[in-house]
Parts: structure tokens; sequence; C-alpha cells
């Protein structure tokens, strides 16, 4: 028998039900998201942002890209982990994901640049955690989570200028 076979919390409905409800949690957050965001409200339009700036077309085709590496990578470690190391990985992903979404909210919706920008301080240390604790179950899992990581710190940096200019 595989080491798979001899697992004590193997649940067939589960395994095979996991994907989809990684894929649902993961557009669940970009949807929420995506409705939180607004680039068009006078509030946002009214702040001094940095010249470094994309432009809000930029925005929705990169976190499209990311939010389908977040979920690759979450349903490979899922795949290739068990027992307590899998709940713990996915008890992070959760906050990773919770955390996204409420930078949005923080920011959008609470006009907060200050509050936000302490807040993607945690979601950058959830995503870079990621990484660390994916790697030994599956360095391609790892690395998909690698642009994540980089876009938030590029978020966090535009974040914490927006705050500091306004």
């Amino acid at each position: 028998m595989s080491t798979s076979e001899n697992r004590l919390d193997v649940n067939p409905k589960r395994d095979v039900l996991a994907p989809g409800i990684i894929i649902s949690a993961v557009a669940a957050t970009a949807a929420f998201g995506g409705l939180a965001t607004d680039p068009d409200s006078g509030w946002y339009k009214g702040l001094e942002k940095p010249a470094w700036q994309p432009p809000s077309l930029v925005f929705a085709p990169v976190w499209t890209v990311l939010y389908v590496l977040i979920a690759a990578s979450m349903i490979l470690v899922w795949r290739r982990s068990e027992g307590k190391g899998r709940e713990k990985t996915f008890v992070l992903w959760g906050s990773n994901l919770a955390l996204n979404l409420a930078w949005t909210f923080i920011f959008f919706r609470g006009h907060s640049p200050l509050a936000a920008g302490v807040e993607i301080i945690a979601l950058e240390g959830t995503t870079i955690a990621l990484i660390v604790r994916s790697w030994p179950i599956s360095r391609v899992a790892a690395l998909l989570i690698v642009p994540y990581a980089l876009w938030v710190a590029f978020a966090a940096a535009l974040t914490w200028t927006i705050a500091l200019k306004n």
C-alpha cells in the first residue's frame, strides 16, 4: 500500500471535492475583492498617487493571473500533504485569503491607506510563510506563489507611498 492509502485522514469524498472548494474559495476572494474595489470613486481619484503607479486597467489582469497561480499552488499542496501539516498549511492559506480580501475593504471602503499599509505587511508575511511552508511539500507550489509575493510587495510599496502622500 502507498503512504496515501495508509493515511488516517483519508476521506475520498473530501479529497475529490477539495480542488473545487479551493477554486471556489479563491474565486470568492477575487469576486468580493473586485466588488469592493472602486478606482472610479471620487475618494480614490482625489488621492495623490506616485507617478510609478500602473494604470487601473493593469490590476484586474494581474490579479486574475495571481489568483489562478494561488489556486494551482493550493491544489498542489493539498494533493501532496496530509494530516496536521496539511491542516496548518490550509489555516495559513485561509488567513492569507482573508487578509487579501481585507486589504481591499480597508483601503477602498474604509478609505484608510495607512491602515491598509499596516494590514498589507501581515498579508506579505503570510504570503512568504506560504512559500516557506509549501517548499518541502511541493517546490512547484512554492514557486507559483513567488509572483504573488512580489506583487504584494509592490502593492505594499504603493500603499505606503499613497498613505504618506495623503
